[in-house]
């Protein structure tokens, strides 16, 4: 790997968002490490973006796991040996649920050690790579149905939705990005989290949604963004690609 060449890690990085994350950032030049619960689908992933000419690494990580977590720190520490964008993609989602009032306890907080513990487990086990980028970009995947202000907008297009758990997995993410970009601001580490609109994935049962291409383009933007870029923000992207700044 050429020293010269800015290094991402993305999770949850074999298929859907992830993977179109990784795509885009190697086409930017970055090396990319793809963190996979399972090895041998990320493997194929990276082979699949090698294959297109991007530099494309897989490693295994279960963000719910800390055993899993420090091995993948490890095995990028020795092959890498920084980091200059973090993109912590992996997420859960369940069904719909019936209600708030029916609506499963276990499963909200496998979403929460998924959505938010997981994802600082990540974040903070790779901090001290990222400091030694000295302009490191930091993305959390949140979600439009995390904002408190759209959930209480009855001309909001979430007004209507349920998913209660995983819509405060989101919110809880959401403060600890805010958290995150503060502590970190004076060693130039920007952090935010995106909203990538409703998108045809797996996790969405590959229904109606734009291309996982599209939802992909404000953690790009993000993760690469200026040194006057934005940070502790929720953004989206515009039709024409521009940043969107969205309300917590």
């Amino acid at each position: 790997m050429s020293s010269t060449n800015r290094i991402a890690l993305v999770t949850g990085a074999n298929k859907g968002i992830g993977l179109a994350i990784a795509r885009q950032l190697g086409a930017r030049g970055y090396s990319v490490w793809l963190g996979c619960r399972d090895l041998k689908r990320g493997e194929a992933a990276a082979d699949t973006l090698r294959k297109a000419g991007i530099d494309a690494h897989a490693v295994q990580l279960d963000v719910t796991d800390a055993i899993s977590v420090a091995g993948a720190a490890a095995t990028v520490e020795r092959e890498a040996g920084w980091l200059d964008a973090l993109v912590n993609n992996a997420g859960l989602m369940f069904a719909p649920p019936p209600s708030v009032a029916e609506e499963s306890i276990d499963e909200m907080a496998q979403m929460f050690e998924t959505n938010v513990f997981g994802v600082m487990r990540v974040t903070q086990a790779f901090l001290p790579f990222l400091r030694k980028s000295g302009s490191a970009r930091i993305v959390m995947m949140s979600s439009g149905l995390s904002s408190l202000g759209e959930a209480l907008d009855m001309r909001s297009e979430t007004w209507p939705v349920g998913f209660a758990g995983y819509c405060a997995s989101k919110t809880a993410l959401n403060m600890l990005t805010v958290k995150l970009a503060k502590e970190l601001a004076s060693e130039g580490i920007k952090v935010n989290a995106v909203d990538p609109g409703l998108t045809s994935t797996d996790m969405t049962g590959n229904g109606p949604g734009h291309s996982p291409d599209e939802g992909a383009r404000p953690a790009v933007a993000l993760a690469t963004t200026h040194a006057y870029g934005p940070t502790a923000g929720l953004y989206a992207c515009t039709d024409s690609g521009d940043l969107l700044l969205k309300q917590w």
